[in-house]
């Protein structure tokens, strides 16, 4: 079955396309879940929550090509998350002071590419919430920071400090990792 006769198919309350699309995008939005959230019962709530709200407005999805399916579920989850964590936190909402942010030069090699994607995914959940919500919103959704000020009702100046705490303590983990590793 393909994206456009899946999302019809939902459309209708059709209960088997309905598994098939939880099936077919269940894992690729549960590993969205996960890079906001950090810990899998969160990760699985949010996810479920999320299911819902699809299954609730699948009838405003336009099939507008192959993949459109896939960046509107993924957008559906995003914002499921987003909104789980500006109730759970307001650890955003502090302004973050450029005395605290620790110096390092932004174009230091830290050697991502010889880290393997599972642990840097491990990495980025456990940042804290305010760096990894940021952090994702910044790399894995393209987000400007002024869209992530205007996303989490945060200044711009806080979301590129948390962006740059979160990078900051990334680099720091990859580094005792590549010094484990060499051991």
């Amino acid at each position: 079955m393909t994206e456009e006769e899946l999302s019809v198919e939902c459309v209708k309350g059709n209960n088997q396309a309905r598994r098939l699309l939880y099936e077919r995008y269940g894992g690729a939005l549960m590993a969205i879940c996960l890079r906001y959230l950090g810990d899998r019962e969160t990760a699985e709530d949010i996810l479920h929550d999320g299911f819902i709200r699809i299954f609730q407005s699948i009838g405003q999805f336009t099939y507008q090509g192959e993949g459109s399916l896939k960046a509107w579920l993924s957008r559906v989850i995003v914002n499921e998350a987003l909104g789980f964590l500006r109730k759970r936190s307001n650890q955003l909402q502090q302004e973050v002071l450029m005395e605290e942010i620790p110096d390092r030069p932004d174009d230091e090699d830290v050697g991502v590419s010889e880290i393997p994607q599972q642990v840097l995914m491990k990495f980025i959940s456990e940042l804290p919430d305010g760096y990894r919500t940021v952090f994702n919103l910044y790399v894995f959704e393209d987000k400007s920071h002024k869209e992530i000020a205007n996303l989490l009702g945060i200044t711009e100046h806080t979301s590129s400090s948390q962006f740059y705490r979160a990078k900051t303590l990334l680099i720091k983990k990859i580094n005792e990792y590549k010094r484990k590793d060499l051991k």
